[in-house]
């Protein structure tokens, strides 16, 4: 196999695991070979040879998650096919268990209520995590690996003409009030949104008010950021990291705690992770542990309003994270 252009670093404290560097001398060849002591891997062949097919759902910010774990894996030695940006949930969700892929970024919160159909989803994000983990091996031979620290909740924001008349931020029990009294008011949302476990219905019960069906509005995951800025929409469901919500200046509702939690780990198929279980582990807690909200809202911002692909700026990211050298 030839040797790779870039080199992927390994941070062992971030995966409680002991990998080492490479020493100058295997930098400066095209050895393939692991290191034989300790469980150390160098770089450059931690996951040599093996096949891995990334996917990912078809929203911004998984496009961006896809580009990374793609990028990554290339650089330490696997043979990636790219699949990134296969649809929505439920198409990513089959996609892997039916082993078109093997790998894509999956939210904890999505797990644990849709494809796991539990309730009473935990509102600590490593013991959600955790029981998604146990659950989804045990039943569906399915490995999540890693866990970010950003939360990408669902959401909702309000209109400027909205937000002025309200003399600010709308809380989600006024916001549900306002639309009761104004039946002229809309509510932008995705098509899965209304029907998923974990979507509207947790806001219904936690208001006590039903959005009617007449004022719901359902659209594309980007024209309900431009609508709602453009005061076509009252209100628009979103995702609380999406980088457009600063861009177009939006308001979010004020959330008590309603919508459960969403970090990011990557869903993974046994017989793939059994490969090279460490190397997996490693690499996907270096790629997610940087991914505060903050950081993650950033990197929206640039595909989403900023108009720059995901691949570049995935890139940039690892390279400016010195997960990749560039």
């Amino acid at each position: 196999m030839k040797s790779l252009p870039t080199k992927l670093v390994v941070l062992a404290a971030a995966a409680t695991l002991a990998l080492s560097a490479c020493s100058s001398d295997s930098e400066s060849s095209d050895s393939e070979s692991s290191a034989s002591d300790g469980g150390a891997v160098t770089s450059e062949n931690s996951l040599s040879g093996i096949p891995v097919t990334v996917g990912s759902k078809d929203f911004d910010e998984q496009l961006l998650l896809g580009e990374i774990l793609v990028q990554a894996f290339e650089a330490a030695g696997a043979d990636v096919t790219n699949k990134v940006n296969l649809g929505g949930t439920s198409v990513a969700r089959k996609a892997l268990t039916s082993g078109e892929i093997d790998v894509y970024p999956e939210y904890n919160g999505t797990g644990w209520t849709v494809h796991l159909e539990q309730e009473d989803p935990s509102f600590e994000a490593e013991e959600l995590t955790n029981n998604v983990k146990e659950l989804d091996f045990q039943k569906n031979d399915i490995v999540w690996i890693g866990r970010s620290p950003f939360n990408n909740t669902y959401g909702f924001v309000s209109s400027p003409e909205a937000t002025e008349a309200n003399g600010g931020a709308f809380t989600t029990q006024t916001f549900m009030e306002y639309v009761r009294d104004n039946p002229d008011a809309t509510v932008c949302m995705e098509s899965e949104y209304p029907d998923r476990p974990d979507g509207l219905v947790l806001t219904e019960k936690a208001t006590g008010i039903e959005l009617p069906d007449k004022q719901a509005k359902i659209l594309d995951t980007g024209v309900i950021y431009t609508d709602t800025q453009a005061n076509k929409c009252t209100f628009g469901e979103v995702y609380t990291t999406d980088g457009r919500i600063p861009a177009l200046n939006l308001t979010l509702v004020q959330d008590p705690g309603i919508n459960i939690l969403y970090n990011v780990s990557a869903a993974m198929r046994s017989e793939t992770y059994d490969k090279a279980p460490d190397q997996f582990e490693a690499i996907v807690a270096a790629l997610l542990q940087p991914l505060d909200d903050a950081k993650m809202a950033e990197l929206n911002k640039q595909v989403s309003a900023d108009g720059d692909e995901p691949s570049a700026v995935a890139k940039n990211y690892l390279v400016s994270e010195g997960i990749i050298a560039g």
